[in-house]
């Protein structure tokens, strides 16, 4: 396989890296932003968001950004009216942990890359060769590379989603801990069967964008919805207002953030994340580099998917149905 030759050639290369005095301080304050700002959902969700205003190239920040405002409102839902009379503490904060580590580990990861590549733009070099000291995998080294080359802003885009779904299918996916307190639960076959849970884009005119979530354990579901959330997040007729609502509103972790648009006079349901969360502290766990057990799906994973009308993606009425049929049925749940 022609890929996996290169990635072994790139990991040869790595054991022979030697680092001038400049680089060593680079990995330094590298390795100092990204745990400044990797404190929790909303100090991630604003990096993400920052670096995109500055580097719009690379779309797959606007992307993580938007996602992690999703998993902030999944989070506050869980200490929200209606999962608290449904859930006891118990049962609730194992999944709360399970965003808060999915999100941690992607943003340790992705955030140094999205540094290096700052770091050449502003030394007019690649730099990319620094990756190793943030065990980033072999796999995406090749494709910053690649993109320096070639541009192909798409191409990139897949590539960091790709990257991110394999580095969290171990370690939290296939986590025991998680697989029995999580995704062996009632509640979250529950969720995944009725397509209860969702990746929604709002926009300010209250209009909400978005697919639900099925399978989510899965591999190639995983990175077949972020393929197709990246199609929905840059339509032309619809990414001016996705980066609209993201401009406009703080994140806060409510989903208060978008319910504000779309009911006027609408009570918050869900807290502000901070108020209801301390930050979590993490160890990285070193990882063998994943694309050496999986390149051979990498041609699969980088097929394009077929463009659809984001027109056709508005899901108001019906997540707003969904979201009443949940509440009705923990109502029923709790008072019979």
């Amino acid at each position: 396989m022609k890929d996996l030759t290169l990635y072994k050639e790139l990991r040869e290369k790595r054991l022979k890296y030697k680092y001038s005095f400049q680089e060593n301080n680079f990995i330094t304050t590298i390795r100092k932003n990204t745990v400044k700002y990797n404190v929790d959902n909303i100090s991630r969700t604003k990096a993400y968001e920052a670096y995109y205003g500055q580097n719009n190239e690379i779309r797959w920040a606007f992307l993580a950004s938007m996602v992690s405002r999703n998993a902030g409102w999944n989070m506050t839902d869980l200490e929200g009216k209606w999962f608290k009379l449904a859930l006891e503490w118990q049962k609730r904060y194992p999944i709360f942990m399970t965003y808060e580590l999915a999100n941690w580990m992607i943003f340790n990861d992705a955030y140094p890359q999205l540094l290096v590549y700052e770091l050449s733009k502003e030394y007019n070099k690649p730099l990319f060769h620094l990756l190793k000291e943030f065990h980033v995998s072999c796999f995406m080294e090749a494709e910053w590379e690649y993109f320096w080359e070639k541009r192909d802003i798409a191409r990139l885009m897949t590539s960091l989603i790709i990257n991110e779904q394999n580095l969290i299918q171990e370690p939290v996916l296939h986590n025991r801990k998680l697989k029995r307190k999580v995704f062996g639960t009632r509640v979250y076959a529950f969720q995944d069967l009725g397509h209860f849970s969702c990746v929604i884009f709002p926009t300010l005119k209250g209009k909400l964008y978005g697919y639900s979530v099925h399978g989510f354990q899965k591999l190639h579901n995983r990175i077949a919805l972020g393929k197709k959330l990246a199609n929905l997040l840059f339509d032309p007729a619809l990414s001016q207002s996705f980066l609209d609502f993201s401009e406009y509103t703080e994140p806060t972790g409510s989903r208060y953030d978008y319910e504000q648009y779309v009911h006027k006079e609408i009570f918050r349901e869900t807290p502000f994340l901070r108020a209801v969360y301390p930050v979590i502290p993490h160890q990285p766990s070193l990882q063998e580099d994943w694309v050496f057990r999986e390149a051979r799906h990498l041609s699969k994973w980088r097929e394009m998917i077929p463009y659809t009308n984001g027109e056709e993606k508005e899901i108001t009425k019906w997540f707003i149905h969904k979201q009443h049929q949940m509440h009705s049925l923990i109502a029923l749940k709790k008072w019979l």
